[in-house]
């Protein structure tokens, strides 16, 4: 590897995505694309591996995303000059596509008549058809209700347009001309991306522009390696839970990291199977990013000049069992999919906080709320699917920093929609939007603060989705002693006499004038709150995010006039010393409580368990356990597990069941 070259290279294929992520960007036609910026577009070798990966706009989740199935099931033999190829298939490819809404180009870069490199990109497209506005209901249960799903078909042959392929995507949106937009955007990337990589081929030639592809990957890898080589060697587990809509609809998602070295295996086993619910994703056999991104993250923020491309993810090799909520098999409804994507995150998260003397962070809000109304536009009378805003909610306090006020570090490309174009583009009104005084959760290093969206619907009617939505029944773990977060919470029409609390949003009717308060959850706080700078007490209670009795019962800091009583401090601190016990993780009362009755060893036996029986059968007998067990109360063991199997067995097929064992 000749360094120079390698840094040139790296600088110049930086350069090429990130002018055509900016392209796509100022280009696209949807609010979801052009503002909260969901798409993205990246350079892979022929074999499929990405190289450059831009991260100035976009997102940066599917950094080193793997094409290489995709490419062998489509055969590089069938690309020609001028083909585009366009899918939103999870399952040929193998999770290329993590969810149908996520409608994907692939588009072969020629060097004269040999192909050098594919261009590809997706756009979250905002509407894909289905059942309901946006093609997202939590509620679904199978893909055939998210819209079509389109196996990878050509959209342009040799130049061409295929009218057939393209009117196959807009025939089935309730937006077609935007959707279209968004796609003519993502081919003025892929054509920008084009363009100049055969004009650095024009440059440095064919051959140092190839050997760059393979080189800048390479370099990446060894950062990777070396920042890897820093965590010490051995084994950590931990498990987290995704929430699902039903009541007790809660799937286990475990992992066990192990450090050898300079590399990291993560395996999944004892995750629990696919559930009846849109949380579901596809990664397939090869190490995908969107299950390794918090070991991401850390290795760029260990390492910031390291290339953003797939040898980041070379050290690292995944193993996550077929059929489970992270690889889900066919027709596993995946619209919300980043609810069980967020809670990998967290997952990992807990691994590497074991595994690091000092640990790294506590867990965010672990929600992406995604807000989605169907209403007539109120400049054209047409329905109109439209994206209001994400609400995140407060990321985890970090080793050293205080968490971001309400926005979870997982998700912070993500950005919010100016209240001046939600309220042009839709009949909807923003009354509200701020951060919630007493959510930034206690810690050395508190939470950040709980978000509130208040909309009220100005029109005659309107339909609201919003997926995404967790932490409304676990909150998020604090660590080392800092406490767990807040939870979520949405209640429509309040100070109304018809106001109510209403869980997670599945599909809301809003009248005229209805209204809906979003309360975000909170991240959790890292360390010991007794171990806080006063003056950061203070200076949260004078921004008005912490009241001063939060201030003295969390942290022992006495305000008075406005200021610290440093004597009352140092007493109140002395006598609250000691008082309770610093833990690694903590969970709050619910998920103590749900720890009493299911171990996350027995939550790995049960998932076992009911992966070896046929796909048919394991949603409705894990349903069952689950519900059985819980209502009952009592510790689960591995015999109560298999007595309520049996007694799941007897009950589907209509013979009464029999209490579960002790």
């Amino acid at each position: 590897m000749d360094p120079v070259r390698t840094a040139i290279m790296n600088n110049r294929f930086t350069a090429i995505v990130e002018e055509a992520s900016t392209v796509l960007h100022r280009t696209a036609h949807t609010t979801f694309v052009k503002l909260v910026q969901d798409y993205q577009c990246a350079l892979a070798t022929p074999e499929g591996d990405i190289f450059a990966y831009p991260s100035q706009s976009g997102v940066t989740v599917f950094i080193g995303l793997p094409l290489q199935e995709t490419l062998d099931r489509i055969g590089r033999e069938n690309f020609e000059p001028g083909d585009c190829y366009i899918t939103n298939d999870p399952f040929f490819t193998d999770g290329l596509v993590t969810h149908m809404m996520d409608v994907t180009l692939i588009y072969p870069v020629f060097r004269e008549d040999k192909l050098i490199a594919f261009g590809w990109s997706f756009v979250h497209a905002s509407d894909i058809g289905g059942a309901v506005p946006g093609s997202i209901s939590p509620t679904f249960t199978e893909s055939f209700q998210e819209g079509l799903r389109v196996r990878p078909i050509k959209l342009f042959k040799r130049g061409k347009l295929n009218h057939d392929a393209k009117n196959i995507f807009l025939d089935n949106s309730r937006i077609p001309n935007e959707m279209w937009g968004d796609f003519q955007a993502m081919l003025s990337a892929m054509k920008s991306m084009d363009k100049r990589l055969n004009q650095l081929c024009d440059r440095y030639g064919t051959d140092a522009v190839e050997e760059g592809m393979t080189e800048v990957i390479a370099f990446a890898e060894l950062k990777a390696r070396q920042v890897i080589s820093g965590i010490p060697n051995g084994t950590y587990s931990f498990s987290d839970y995704l929430e699902g809509i039903e009541e007790n609809q809660h799937a286990h998602i475990t992992a066990t990291m192990t450090v050898d070295g300079d590399e990291i295996e993560i395996d999944f086993t004892g995750t629990d199977p696919q559930v009846a619910a849109a949380y579901n994703f596809i990664i397939g056999d090869r190490t995908h990013p969107y299950v390794t991104q918090a070991l991401t993250y850390y290795i760029m923020s260990m390492e910031p000049s390291a290339p953003k491309n797939a040898g980041l993810l070379r050290p690292i090799k995944t193993k996550a069992p077929r059929g489970t909520v992270i690889n889900a098999e066919y027709p596993a409804a995946m619209g919300s999919r980043v609810a069980a994507g967020t809670r990998v995150f967290d997952v990992i998260l807990g691994c590497l906080n074991q595994a690091l003397p000092h640990g790294v962070m506590a867990a965010g809000a672990g929600m992406v709320g995604i807000i989605v109304a169907n209403a007539r536009d109120p400049q054209t009378g047409h329905q109109r699917v439209s994206v209001l805003n994400p609400i995140i909610g407060g990321g985890g306090g970090r080793n050293g920093k205080d968490g971001i006020d309400g926005v979870d570090g997982r998700s912070g490309a993500l950005k919010s929609i100016p209240t001046e174009v939600l309220e042009v583009e839709t009949v909807m009104h923003m009354r509200r939007c701020h951060l919630l005084a007493d959510t930034q959760s206690p810690g050395q290093w508190r939470g950040g603060a709980a978000l509130v969206m208040e909309i009220e619907n100005t029109g005659h009617e309107a339909t609201m989705t919003v997926r995404g939505m967790n932490r409304f029944k676990f909150r998020p773990w604090g660590f080392n002693g800092g406490f767990a977060g807040k939870l979520g919470e949405v209640i429509t029409n309040p100070g109304r006499a018809d106001e109510k609390s209403i869980g997670k949003i599945r599909v809301l009717h809003m009248d005229r004038g209805d209204v809906v308060r979003i309360i975000s959850p909170a991240g959790g706080g890292f360390g010991n709150p007794l171990d806080r700078s006063p003056e950061l007490v203070l200076s949260d209670v004078r921004m008005g995010l912490l009241s001063p009795a939060v201030a003295r019962n969390a942290y022992g800091v006495e305000i008075a006039d406005g200021k610290v009583d440093v004597d009352a401090t140092d007493a109140l601190r002395l006598t609250m010393a000691g008082r309770k016990e610093i833990e690694a993780f903590s969970y709050g009362p619910e998920r103590d409580e749900y720890n009493e009755i299911w171990t996350p060893e027995i939550r790995s036996f049960l998932a076992q368990t009911i992966l070896a029986m046929p796909q048919s059968v394991r949603n409705k007998t894990i349903e069952f356990v689950r519900e059985q067990l819980t209502l009952a109360g009592k510790q689960v063991t591995r015999a109560a597990v298999l007595q309520s199997i049996d007694d799941a067995e007897n009950y589907l097929n209509g013979t009464p069941h029999r209490v579960a064992a002790e």
